[in-house]
């Protein structure tokens, strides 16, 4: 029941139809577009409206950024120790490989200077390989691949690119044992290269030789060259063999004088085997003599 002279409020506040709010903000919007197209006053609006919302794109976009960002670390991270893993096998490789090349260009020195030896003493020899040292503890000795079937025989010269090494002290089949020049119960004529004074070289063992029943005034003296005197007819003369390093004159009756042999002997691992026989010199062939052409008549 309402009173006289009042109206009860309305239960919904009613305002303009649907359809004029839509016309007016239509005008209004091109309103402000058409303003801002020929004024230009909602720039600096813009500008700072940018400023303002940049912190907020930038924490809406960092969950995005750092997925991304840890897909793209883990997959360079994987790539990456693929191809250090791939690196270190190919330095691997290559390592081998220049181990390889140095221990070629080390055999290859070896028989460059056999062969220059074989051409420098001009005797039958053989080319041969060490295998291994002999299982006797007290001797120096060496097995040889080359045996009896490859013509090897027992007292034959064993010869590196600098010097004799030792001699062949019993032959097999197809192996050979050669007795180095240190070892104890092995000697060799020698003379000095300076003077020619004759003697024998008898090994002392560790490496040294000792040039034995020299007397005291001998013309000999540290540095001297020794090479072999072919007075045994095994080794063929003028061979190197030992250079003198020590001479002891005051030790007694004779000279104590110590050598080093001037060839590979503990080292060496390619070998000539040299024969007794000297190779023969090749025969110079004879040019052919033109035959004279028939005249024609």
């Amino acid at each position: 029941m309402s009173l006289v002279g009042h109206k009860p409020p309305p239960i919904f506040r009613r305002g303009p139809a649907p359809l004029m709010r839509l016309l007016m903000f239509v005008c209004v919007c091109l309103a402000l577009l058409v303003s801002d197209l020929r004024f230009r006053y909602l720039e600096m609006f813009r500008h700072a409206l940018s400023v303002v919302t940049y912190p907020l794109q930038m924490a809406a976009a960092t969950p995005a950024d750092f997925v991304r960002n840890a897909s793209v670390y883990f997959a360079t991270l994987v790539e990456v120790q693929l191809d250090n893993a791939e690196l270190r096998r190919q330095q691997l490789g290559s390592g081998e490989r220049l181990l390889r090349f140095e221990l070629l260009e080390q055999e290859n020195a070896q028989l460059r200077g056999l062969l220059e030896m074989s051409r420098r003493v001009h005797a039958r020899s053989i080319a041969a390989d060490i295998l291994y040292n002999a299982p006797d503890p007290f001797a120096r000795k060496v097995i040889l691949d080359r045996g009896a079937q490859q013509g090897i025989e027992p007292g034959l010269a064993v010869v590196d690119a600098s010097g004799v090494i030792g001699q062949v002290t019993r032959v097999y089949p197809v192996q050979s044992e050669v007795t180095l020049l240190t070892d104890r119960n092995q000697a060799i004529p020698v003379q000095v290269e300076r003077n020619g004074l004759r003697g024998v070289l008898f090994g002392a063992g560790h490496g040294r030789l000792e040039l034995r029943f020299v007397i005291g005034t001998a013309d000999i003296q540290p540095g001297d060259r020794l090479v072999t005197s072919g007075l045994d007819g095994v080794f063929v003369p003028g061979l190197p063999v030992a250079e003198v390093r020590t001479v002891d004159r005051e030790a007694d009756a004779f000279a104590a004088i110590v050598c080093v042999p001037l060839a590979g002997v503990e080292r060496s691992t390619q070998v000539l085997v040299l024969g007794r026989v000297e190779a023969p010199l090749p025969m110079p062939q004879p040019e052919p003599v033109p035959e004279p052409k028939a005249k024609r008549r």
